[in-house]
């Protein structure tokens, strides 16, 4: 391990991310509502610590292993000192305001504020913006922006990009992260106005889309969505989240003029296959249990279904009312998550697609034994290694999810809680069911468990294996 490499790298980081403050530091000034010294000082201790570690070290090959440790530690660093703004406004402790910093930077939404109103514009800002910083990845950004970590720069996207396979749009790695950071801008330029023009106010707007495009799910309104009542922002969120949970790589294509990427992509067909299905079984359950009308039942099923197969964790109706096997399908959809290459988290449509066409591989050769059959996707051969891989993952996935719902239960959640705050967590969603359900927070969970259920944000985020590793000792060893 190249120690001052890594370093190096991880304050450079540091220092792009107090650069970040800039903004909320303006929206401060704008509303004077007395939190400007708060992010004044943490700009300050944020600068001075990245631009030490960054000048004392000398960059270094970024190798598989350094790549894993910066973007592992560089998330928890920038968690750790993104909290600082809530504790010196003194918004919460910081445990709390740690465990808000790392879900809005992960793009979880879970959050432990019992009343978000009364946050300052400043701090309302910064909390939806680490969502929009994450959303894409803060890895990604430094890549486009800081020619400094182009060494090695395929391992760090690797080790930060969802999805089980890195999809390159351009032979240099900072040029895909330019590209795709770009998609990410135009998409928010235009949500903004939309929202805009649906009522909301620009600072309304901007938060919002921020909680969008990185499929994050915070709000600046204690009652969410239902705040706005209105038809027509449920509407242009529910769009823009489906967008937020398909491969942003498809985007550049289909602004490019080609179209036909969206059709001709096994895993978005099939994306939007689930979003079809389980709307039409929610449609039917919620008209018959719920509403009065087949349109209000639709467009309350849609918007669900989008928010949680995105993992953004977005309500417009208190889903706990629906029915189990509503309900149980929406649990579900939170364990499938978004597209590879997408902001969207959970264990992934293609890794289920292809688990899919495995099982079904398995069934043909137990008729035909000494058939060679391939696991196609589209017209690409996906190679066994590939199929191996998503094996692992998801047995760790599954494995992980079992000892964390026991870990939340051995410190007091009732069954159904300590479950669903795991899922939550580990997938990137926000809410749960529950004690966790679309009207609750995490405030009531002890100190201990809102420290494991962070780290389990940033296993979710980061897929797991790349923060896992790090805990195998042949990691630290040559």
């Amino acid at each position: 391990m190249d120690f001052k490499s890594v370093i190096h790298a991880l304050g450079a980081l540091l220092f792009s991310i107090g650069a970040s403050l800039l903004l909320p530091i303006l929206v401060s000034f704008i509303y004077d509502e007395g939190d400007l010294m708060a992010f004044t000082i943490s700009l300050c201790i944020i600068v001075t610590v990245g631009f030490l570690m960054w000048k004392f070290t000398k960059p270094g090959d970024i190798r598989s292993r350094e790549g894993f440790a910066i973007v592992t530690f560089g998330w928890i660093l920038l968690a750790g000192f993104g909290a600082l703004p809530f504790v010196f406004a003194g918004a919460t402790n910081y445990t709390d305001a740690f465990f808000e910093t790392m879900s809005g930077f992960t793009t979880t939404g879970a959050t432990i504020l019992t009343d978000v109103e009364s946050l300052s514009h400043g701090l309302l800002f910064w909390r939806s913006f680490t969502h929009w910083l994450g959303g894409m990845g803060i890895i990604l950004l430094s890549l486009a922006i800081l020619p400094m970590l182009g060494v090695g720069g395929m391992q760090l996207f690797k080790a930060e990009v969802p999805g089980p396979s890195v999809d390159k749009l351009k032979p240099r790695v900072q040029d895909t992260a330019k590209i795709l950071w770009a998609v990410y801008v135009i998409l928010t330029v235009a949500e903004t106005i939309l929202l805009k023009f649906g009522g909301m106010n620009f600072f309304d707007a901007i938060c919002h889309t921020f909680g969008t495009m990185a499929t994050g799910g915070f709000s600046t309104k204690n009652a969410g969505i239902p705040h706005f009542q209105s038809a027509y922002i449920e509407n242009v969120l529910t769009i823009f989240m489906i967008l937020a949970g398909t491969n942003f790589a498809l985007h550049y294509r289909a602004m490019k003029g080609n179209f036909s990427s969206y059709h001709k992509n096994p895993e978005f067909k099939f994306y939007v296959g689930i979003i079809a299905a389980v709307t039409f079984f929610l449609l039917l359950s919620t008209r018959l249990n719920n509403y009065d009308n087949y349109l209000t039942a639709f467009q309350k099923s849609i918007f669900q279904v989008a928010s949680l197969i995105t993992t953004t964790g977005f309500h417009s109706t208190d889903y706990e009312l629906w029915s189990v096997p509503a309900q149980l399908s929406l649990v579900l959809i939170m364990l499938i998550g978004g597209c590879a290459g997408s902001t969207g988290g959970g264990i992934k449509v293609v890794r289920i697609l292809l688990t899919l066409k495995n099982i079904f591989v398995q069934f043909k050769k137990l008729v035909h034994p000494h058939a060679v059959i391939p696991i196609r996707l589209g017209k690409t051969t996906v190679s066994q290694d590939t199929v191996s891989d998503i094996s692992a993952f998801l047995i760790i996935y599954f494995l992980l999810f079992a000892i964390a719902s026991l870990v939340m239960a051995m410190l007091g959640l009732d069954l159904v809680t300590a479950a669903s705050s795991v899922i939550s967590t580990l997938s990137n969603i926000g809410p749960g069911i529950g004690n966790i359900g679309p009207t609750e927070n995490f405030a009531f969970i002890p100190t201990a468990g809102k420290w494991f259920l962070s780290f389990l944000m940033l296993a979710g985020r980061l897929e797991i294996l790349t923060v896992l590793v790090i805990f195998n000792r042949h990691f630290w060893v040559k």
